[in-house]
């Protein structure tokens, strides 16, 4: 049985010149949700490519074989590099609290890099069950102070990975993100039932966890809740705009907008700039002030290449 109608669907995953896609109205389909389908070839996306994560119109609807043909591409919201994948609301940014030891300039750099992205950012730290009570109540006053209440998972306690689980299932499409061996298979594995990816220890000499997933795709957790599997160490490419920096520090933001603080120049980048008058006593400056040299640092290598 064929049909010529057009539907709304979500790319779930891409292979060779394949893409499985997920209906998004399925009112007059029955249960026939899931289709393979290659693009039509008369079709010019202006040498773009489809990722896992987009929005495309099918037709040519085959609902015994379920197959179809991508006939247009809608305009994404936002595309990560690495892992790539389309139109992510919310980026789950997971470190291990031990086995590998927290890096705290690493885990920065992670979160500003998400914050570029323009969507949620939340904090998961996972293993907590390795360290105590006192240690995560640290943890978690010293991210408050950074603009993040952490979520934190001990697998002795069921409850704090429920509570995750029923945040996922709000919101549309969900990304963990964070260097290897902090346990974002084992995490995956928990969130999507079947899933079994499989899973390898930190290595002991170098202290990092090893790639294990190899394919991305999305998984759904509820009616139009996705969450992404991804491939190995993953993290967006920090390429923003060095006067965009500051808007990506909760400190600094919160300092402009609800403080009113005002510099003497519009475009101060809060270092050792004249008239500034930000408060720079607050954990992450030396971090903020070293990606501010770096920014400068590339730029001017740029220039010069």
């Amino acid at each position: 049985m064929k049909t010529n109608s057009k539907h709304l669907g979500l790319v779930t995953k891409k292979f060779n010149d394949f893409f499985l896609v997920d209906l998004k109205d399925q009112e007059n389909l029955g249960n026939s949700e899931k289709f393979l389908c290659k693009v039509r070839k008369s079709i010019n996306f202006k040498d773009q490519l489809i990722y896992v994560g987009d929005e495309v119109v099918i037709d040519n609807i085959d609902l015994k074989s379920k197959r179809a043909v991508i006939a247009s591409l809608k305009k994404r919201k936002n595309l990560l590099v690495r892992p790539s994948v389309a139109n992510i609301s919310n980026i789950y940014i997971t470190f291990s609290v031990e086995e590998p030891e927290l890096n705290l300039s690493q885990v920065n750099r992670f979160l500003i890099s998400a914050e570029s992205m323009g969507v949620e950012v939340s904090l998961v730290l996972t293993k907590c069950d390795l360290i105590s009570d006192t240690r995560r109540s640290f943890l978690l006053d010293k991210f408050g102070k950074w603009g993040y209440q952490a979520i934190t998972l001990n697998l002795d306690k069921s409850d704090y990975f429920n509570n995750l689980l029923a945040e996922l299932k709000q919101k549309e499409c969900s990304i963990f993100m964070g260097p290897s061996g902090v346990g974002k298979t084992t995490l995956l594995n928990m969130v999507i039932p079947g899933l079994q990816n499989s899973t390898a220890p930190v290595s002991n000499k170098i202290k990092r966890g090893k790639n294990t997933t190899r394919n991305v795709e999305l998984f759904s957790l509820s009616n139009q809740s996705y969450i992404v599997d991804t491939p190995g160490f993953n993290m967006q490419p920090l390429e923003v705009d060095i006067g965009l920096l500051p808007n990506l520090y909760s400190e600094i933001y919160k300092q402009v907008i609800y403080k009113e603080i005002k510099c003497k120049y519009r475009n101060c980048l809060h270092l050792n700039d004249e008239g500034c008058n930000l408060d720079k006593s607050f954990e992450r400056y030396p971090f903020y002030k070293e990606m501010i040299e770096s920014s400068k640092s590339h730029y001017s290598q740029n220039l010069e290449d």
